[in-house]
């Protein structure tokens, strides 16, 4: 299963603080504003979501069909076909998507330890 890029999502106190910490490990601001209360920080092929007030604990999230700069990849698997991968492995999904669409969409589990992972696809 080709997943695509991979990051981990935040749910930090301060925006600022973290920001400031990150940017010591050799993070830069790729995406996302103070304003908007969310920051994906990067550093090489690395990605970290900073979220303020977004969302309880952290994320692991997987974008099919990006690659780490929010390129399009030449080719993905959809997320549905990740979906129904999963679905048939036994895997409970927390909310679904729309088996009957296509672009946009997405779905959740939670790993055997209660990690969240989000499955987005924007394309």
């Amino acid at each position: 299963m080709k997943l695509g890029a991979f990051s981990i999502s935040l749910n930090v106190k301060s925006l600022e603080t973290s920001k400031q910490f990150y940017e010591k490990l050799g993070f830069t601001v790729f995406a996302g504003s103070l304003t908007h209360n969310y920051l994906i920080m990067k550093n090489d092929k690395s990605l970290i979501g900073l979220f303020q007030g977004m969302f309880e604990g952290n994320i692991l999230t997987f974008n099919p069909g990006w690659d780490e700069n929010a390129t399009n990849t030449e080719s993905f698997d959809d997320v549905r076909e990740i979906q129904r991968h999963l679905k048939n492995g036994g895997i409970q999904l927390l909310g679904e998507a729309d088996e009957e669409t296509s672009g946009p969409a997405s779905f959740m589990v939670t790993d055997p330890d209660g990690n969240t992972i989000l499955f987005d696809q924007h394309r």
